[in-house]
């Protein structure tokens, strides 16, 4: 799903076959890596659906796609600055495309807004809403969801990984609104909030 919403995206500016299929692999390139759990190519690919529900909300379709597969490209567990620097490969790659200078600021509004997923503009609320949508899943996705991310922040122990799992997730439910646009806090509020407050006493018991 993702691969053709990409390829149809970045063909629309730059015909060269060659030049999309190598953007294409260094994607899935790095959202293969190793040490990568939870933000992989599942999470673009739910990520892409979640959104496609809401295509006609946005005016340009093309710079959300390129938002989606960009957003997460560069991550590492241990630094605080990977949005900003997959913002910054986003420009890049954007810019080789030869991607209009506004479309590209779209871009990377959307990509820096997932850093902290605070109220903005109502296409920005949907990508970042979109993000979060893992919050309200089921209750065994959810599971699976907090299993992936431990994972990916292994080289923490519990004693230093717990409270600051802790502190995110109550971050998290003391906002007056998870989810900022209608559609999404209407689909997943609720099943966030019960996913969030279970996890936080789970930590407590286990702590």
């Amino acid at each position: 799903m993702i691969k053709e919403e990409f390829l149809k995206s970045a063909i629309s500016y730059d015909s060269t076959e060659a030049n999309t299929s190598l953007l294409w692999h260094e994607i899935e390139k790095h959202y293969s890596a190793r040490g990568r759990h939870y933000h992989t190519m599942v999470h673009l690919e739910n990520l892409t659906s979640e959104l496609l529900a809401v295509q006609n909300r946005f005016k340009e379709w093309n710079v959300t796609v390129f938002a989606i597969v960009y957003h997460d490209i560069v991550y590492n567990a241990s630094k605080g600055n990977n949005e900003e620097k997959s913002a910054a490969l986003a420009l890049k790659r954007m810019t080789s495309l030869s991607v209009p200078k506004e479309s590209i600021a779209q871009c990377e509004k959307f990509i820096l807004a997932t850093k902290r997923h605070e109220p903005a503009d109502d296409e920005t609320n949907l990508v970042t809403d979109a993000d979060l949508s893992i919050l309200g899943s089921d209750p065994d996705s959810y599971a699976l969801y907090t299993r992936q991310v431990r994972k990916e922040y292994s080289i923490y122990p519990d004693l230093l990984y717990k409270p600051g799992r802790k502190k995110v997730l109550l971050h998290f439910l003391g906002m007056k609104e998870i989810y900022k646009s209608a559609y999404f806090r209407d689909k997943y509020e609720i099943a966030a909030r019960r996913n969030l407050e279970e996890e936080v006493n789970s930590l407590i018991v286990n702590c």
